[in-house]
């Protein structure tokens, strides 16, 4: 009897920690996530100088052509995005997975490369290639062509397209990859061409994995603040106007920002419902004893298969080279010389050191906090079925639907007066990078348990050992993999960010993607190259060591 009470004792002590684990998991989204965006809640329905409730801001902002404006111009900016971006994805992942294209592992890692990296390289890239003095436009003008300028909602959509295409072209890949491929072929025996079988067998069969990654481009490109702030001019989109009106309202209450980080989310929450609705009209599944197999094409159909291959991952890493072509050009302060040079990268060695050193030792702390806890809520979320895991996991979703540039409001609303006053610090920047990308580990250790099979935990735990010392011992070097890699993609990630840390950020805690930022918007083209082309090649390191030691890199990101 004493055993049985010492074995009941042992498995209390891990209900009892893993019940902390989701009382810690509702802690911090009601911290770091439901207290900042009640306040951008209760800011938006407060009369400015009353502090009254309060309509006048919703029915500003309901009546004014300003903002009406910015709202279409990010509904059309999105909605443009994410149809060239399936236009782009969608032949890229058929020919890729249907026929041996070489070098379709080059192609895939460039690709990835060029959605990792961060969405304002991209947009200064193209200044400099289309811009008003920009190489190729200056180049064409002498055959007597005239381009369009790459400012405005033109070069908005071209950028932001083929940075996010990537995303339909990896989920659409995997679902080709695995669908029944007999439906196919019953359709080309019954007479129906090529063409027509794709449209109405394999395109609806894969319909749910490219609707999901059109969701994840809509929402990336209805919250980008990097590529629309540099590129887009006068062309206000909601992420830049929310930016500017927090900007002239930093001395009062933020009123009409507020409001306007409210109908940013409630476009985000729309798109995800009818997404949803929409992949839950009709049964997809088919019995996977099947699948498609390879072919191999000859003649002009190769040629141009590859050559439309080849095209779209080319146009889409092309603003990557030209960064780093920039990076090594000589400098005379903003002005370009001929001959090249190392001067952009000594200034950033020798003059702004400490950019570079927050920047990686912010994202390090992010990641170890989002690693350690990530793994943690994943587990509680995978494995213990219950009430409160069921009604967490949602909520550790939010983050998904709120774009970066509404958190960085809410952080500094809620973050700057007791009773935790973090605004001004490197935690403010530090949390904000670990709550918007939290869902990554979570999703990434709740997926990768689905593969673990729970006999294995509770044979452990009939042999006596607690709950926490199982999971120390038999689960999580099984999680290893997926744990490192969603990490990793943090890191990355968390690297990269500048639409929450643009408002964050004061003289002391300036990031590298800051520091790109403000050296494009002064015209110090050299050293944003330069910038630019460590985080490239950061980016690039980590994308390498992903696929090479763990094969779940692209699944963790795009899960995302």
């Amino acid at each position: 009897m004493s055993m049985e009470n010492a074995s009941l004792a042992k498995r209390s002590r891990g209900l009892n920690f893993w019940s902390l684990v989701i009382f810690g998991g509702f802690a911090i989204v009601a911290i770091f996530l439901i207290y900042p965006l009640f306040d951008i809640f209760r800011y938006s329905f407060l009369d400015k100088e009353t502090l009254k409730f309060s309509l006048s801001n919703w029915k500003a902002f309901l009546s004014k052509i300003y903002y009406l404006r910015a709202f279409w111009h990010s509904m059309y900016i999105a909605i443009m995005t994410t149809l060239f971006s399936a236009v782009f994805g969608i032949p890229l992942a058929f020919f890729t997975t249907r026929f041996r294209i070489r070098g379709t592992n080059l192609l895939n890692t460039l690709a990835v490369l060029a959605l990792l990296s961060p969405t304002f390289i991209g947009a200064y890239s193209w200044i400099t290639m289309l811009g008003r003095n920009g190489f190729l436009r200056l180049m064409f003008q002498a055959i007597g062509i005239n381009l369009p300028e790459i400012y405005g909602p033109l070069g908005i959509i071209l950028a932001d397209s083929l940075q996010y295409y990537p995303f339909i072209s990896l989920m659409t890949a995997g679902a080709l990859m695995t669908i029944d491929r007999s439906l196919e072929e019953a359709s080309e025996n019954l007479g129906a061409r090529s063409v027509r079988t794709f449209f109405s067998v394999t395109l609806p069969m894969v319909l749910p994995s490219v609707t999901g990654g059109a969701l994840i481009v809509f929402m990336m490109s209805l919250s980008n603040f990097g590529t629309p702030m540099i590129i887009g001019g006068n062309y206000l989109v909601l992420p830049t106007l929310a930016y500017n009106l927090f900007t002239s309202e930093i001395s009062e209450m933020p009123g009409m920002a507020s409001t306007v980080s409210i109908v940013l989310i409630l476009c985000a929450s729309v798109v995800i419902v009818l997404q949803q609705w929409l992949s839950s009209r009709r049964k997809y599944a088919s019995m996977l004893v099947n699948r498609p197999i390879v072919k191999q094409l000859k003649g002009l159909k190769s040629v141009l298969a590859h050559a439309l291959c080849y095209f779209i991952v080319f146009f889409s890493t092309m603003p990557l080279a030209v960064i780093v072509y920039y990076s090594f050009r000589k400098t005379s302060g903003p002005v370009f010389k001929p001959g090249f040079s190392l001067e952009s990268y000594r200034q950033i060695f020798f003059d702004i050191p400490k950019t570079v050193a927050n920047s990686f030792l912010y994202s390090i702390v992010a990641v170890i906090l989002i690693a350690s806890i990530g793994t943690l809520l994943g587990f509680v979320i995978a494995r213990r079925r219950n009430a409160a895991g069921r009604l967490l996991d949602p909520l550790l979703m939010i983050p998904y639907i709120v774009p970066g540039t509404v958190l960085g409001i809410g952080f500094i609303v809620a973050f700057n007066r007791p009773p935790l006053i973090l605004a001004g610090t490197a935690w403010i920047i530090i949390l904000t990078y670990f709550i918007r990308r939290l869902p990554y580990s979570v999703r990434s250790a709740a997926s990768i348990l689905k593969q673990i099979d729970p006999a294995l935990e509770e044979a452990g735990i009939n042999l006596g050992s607690p709950p926490g010392r199982t999971f120390r011992t038999v689960t999580l070097p099984l999680m290893q993999g997926g744990i490192i890699s969603g990490a990793i993609m943090s890191w990355v990630t968390s690297m990269n960010e500048l639409s929450a840390s643009i408002l964050l950020y004061v003289g002391g805690t300036m990031t590298l993607p800051i520091k790109i930022y403000l050296s494009v918007v002064d015209g110090y083209f050299g050293t944003a190259s330069a910038m630019s082309t460590i985080l490239f090649v950061v980016t690039g390191i980590a994308m390498f060591i992903v696929n090479k030691y763990f094969n779940r890199g692209s699944e963790t990101f795009v899960g995302a």
